[in-house]
Order: structure tokens, then sequence, then C-alpha cells
């Protein structure tokens, strides 16, 4: 480990024997040019442009997409993610001039990458944006202050059917949500209001500001918050959140469209297991990080975006979620599913295509996964995962599967 990485591993209190012992630091470096620890990206780099559209728990960070497509692809290459989650590696294959293909289950989880990967016309964009914005500032001011609409209407108060945005949200906070989802349909760009709406809503439900991630049950009294070092009370308001991240959409956006090539992106929300390409559809590899064996519900953990828009929720058909826990019956269910995935995006895949798969197998999974898919194991690299931005104490490493696809005979 450089000298550098080794004083801000120092200043965060990063255990730098642990990562030696489990990593092979010098490997890394030789083979890839980087060390895969990542400590020098500050935060603002790991959730550059686009990236940080919309929170997304569990998604890797672009540097170590970036890192594997420049070392193994090329220019024009096609590049596969067959759990394409919220969109990173499209991202960054696209300002690499790789086609890509992304296929996700969630139908939110497709919402966030078409916004993220859309071209644009910023100037309208900008102004439907801040148009939006405007009307949000005057029915808030109403239902504060009592400050009657034009020619003596009544301020139009907003209902809805869902238990849970009545429970998770303040009066103030839902009729504010409920007033902006109302004009969206005003507007030609729906999807990015969508996008800032729900990434408001995500921060003003009812919890404590250290919890976005992962909360257990709203709160509605004053709280010791251990983000600030005092107490703290719920928030009250989603207009401060669509004033902040209206500005910041539109600045990410604006970021991206000046790195982004003609690469094609083309995103497809099915199963992967059954989702059928287009015939002629030929891939030259994969990178991607399946869901990890009991550790997220996909889809709750953006609940109060499918409460607010009506998607249709496909729990069921999730592979490996939290809710089956780790045992024996979760594990196997698990392999079958990412084996189907993998057999049914494999007639894609060219002869020799690389397969890179990003996972935290402390099951040992992955090697009888790829040998079933009959894919030849080439090399694997560990990486410490650092840095994280959710609140979470756990020592956490993964492993990074190269595989290659061979012909068979």
């Amino acid at each position: 480990m450089s000298e550098t990485n080794r004083e801000i591993a120092a200043k965060f209190g990063i255990d730098i024997e642990l990562i030696e012992e489990k990593v092979d630091i010098q490997k890394n470096i030789d083979i890839l040019g980087n060390d895969l620890t990542f400590l020098g990206v500050r935060e603002f780099e790991r959730t550059k442009h686009v990236h940080r559209l919309h929170p997304y728990l569990g998604k890797f960070i672009p540097q170590l997409v970036e890192v594997f497509l420049r070392r193994y692809f090329k220019r024009g290459d096609t590049i596969l993610d067959p759990f394409s989650g919220s969109g990173t590696k499209l991202v960054e294959a696209n300002i690499l001039g790789m086609n890509s293909i992304g296929i996700e289950l969630s139908p939110f989880n497709v919402l966030i990458q078409k916004i993220k990967t859309k071209k644009y016309d910023i100037p309208e964009v900008e102004r439907e944006i801040k148009d939006a914005l405007r009307k949000l500032k005057a029915f808030s001011r109403q239902i504060t202050t009592g400050e009657r609409p034009l020619f003596g209407k009544e301020i139009e108060r907003f209902e809805t059917e869902s238990e849970y945005l009545k429970e998770w949200f303040s009066d103030r906070a839902l009729q504010e949500t409920l007033f902006y989802k109302s004009i969206i349909k005003d507007y030609k760009n729906q999807d990015i209001l969508k996008i800032i709406l729900s990434r408001s809503a995500r921060s003003a439900r009812l919890i404590p500001h250290y919890d976005l991630a992962r909360p257990k049950k709203p709160v509605r009294e004053t709280y010791w918050c251990i983000k600030h070092k005092r107490y703290c009370t719920p928030i009250d308001e989603v207009l401060k959140f669509v004033n902040r991240y209206s500005y910041d959409t539109i600045r990410r956006i604006k970021e991206f469209d000046k790195l982004r090539t003609d690469a094609f992106i083309k995103i497809y929300q099915g199963d992967g297991r059954t989702i059928k390409l287009p015939a002629n559809t030929k891939i030259h590899g994969i990178f991607t990080s399946p869901p990890y064996v009991g550790v997220i519900d996909y889809h709750e953990q953006h609940r109060y975006a499918y409460e607010l828009f009506d998607f249709p929720r496909l729990d069921d058909l999730e592979i490996g979620p939290a809710r089956k826990g780790q045992n024996g019956v979760a594990k196997s269910e698990y392999v079958k599913g990412v084996l189907d995935v993998f057999k049914n995006v494999s007639k894609y895949l060219k002869n020799g295509a690389l397969i890179f798969v990003v996972a935290n197998d402390k099951f040992n999974l992955y090697p009888e996964i790829g040998r079933q898919c009959g894919f030849k194991l080439m090399d694997v690299f560990q990486r410490p995962v650092l840095m994280r931005t959710e609140r979470d104490s756990n020592k956490y490493f993964e492993s990074v599967f190269y595989f290659k696809k061979v012909k068979r005979k």
C-alpha cells in the first residue's frame, strides 16, 4: 500500500493490517494498476454526476467499474450487466465509449437507470424542473401561512389511500409530496420529476437523520441524533429537499452530458432468468454485481417510491432477498437463481467473452456457479469496501471473479 493511502487509512481509523492480510495489494497494482482500496477517492468523486441522482443501497463505486473496463475491454465493445441495479456500469461504459446493455427486475430501478442515461434537451429540463419547484413553493406557502389561492379558492388538500405514506410522513410533508406528484403530469420530462420527488420523499420520511438506508419505524418525537451529536426533531417538510435536489439534478445531468459518448445504452426491464434479448445481440463481456444472499430486500428499500407511483412489486422474483435469510434453503435458491441468469444470457456472449462478477462471497458459491455455467475461472481479485456512506461498522471485503467463456467441445 502506498504511503499516501496509509496516511489516509490512519486518518479514518482503517485497519491496514487487516486489509493486507485479506488483500494481495501488490497483485492488484501489478495487474490492474490500482490497489482497489480507492482510499484516495473522495466522497464527491464516488458519487460524481448522475451516480448520485438517487440513493441506492448496495451499489458499487464507479471507479471499480472503470478500472476493469479500461483494463479488459476496448472502445466499441458491448458489455452486459444482467443485474444492472441503479445503472452504475451503464454510465461508466458509455463514458469509455463502450456499448452497454442492462437487465433489471425492479421497475423503479429501471426508472433510475433511464433517468441517468437518457440524452436530454438540457434547457427544457432546467426550465421544467424550476417551474415545478416554483409551483411547489407557492403551494407550501398556502398550507403553512394560510395564504389564499387566487380568486378566493379554498386551499386544496390531497388524499392518499396509502397507509404507508400516512404513517411515514408528517401532514405537511405528505401534502407537499402529493401536490408535487399531482403536477408531474403537466410536464414533458415527467420521469426526472419523479426521481426528484422520490429522492426528496426518501429524505423527508419520519426517520432519524442517521438512518436513511434501513429505518425500522417512524419517529415522531425528539430523539438523540448520532449523526449530529445533539437532539433533533423529525423532518416536517419535503419542500427543502425538492429545492435542493432540483438544482442538484440539473447540475448532475449537465455534468454527465459533457462526458457521454455516442455508445449505445439499452435497458431491459425483466427477469434475467427468462428475458429474451434480440437474436442478433453479441456481447463481448459481462461486468456485474448480483444481489448478495440474504442482505437486501431490493423492492422494500424503495417502498416510498412504490407507494407514491404505484409501480408493480415483484418481490417474489428477487434473488437472495434479506427476508429469506442465509440458511441452506436460501443459499440453494440463490445459487439456482444466479445460475439461471448466467445460463440464460450466456447464449448472447461471444466465445472468449470475459465475465467479471463482484461479490461478497463468504459462502464460496461463485467458483461452482462459474463452473456450472461453462465459465473458466481465470483469476480472483480481493478488495476491501471502505468509506461506506451508510452507517455500518462491519468489516467488509469483496471478491471480483474473473471468468472467461470457453467454447464447449
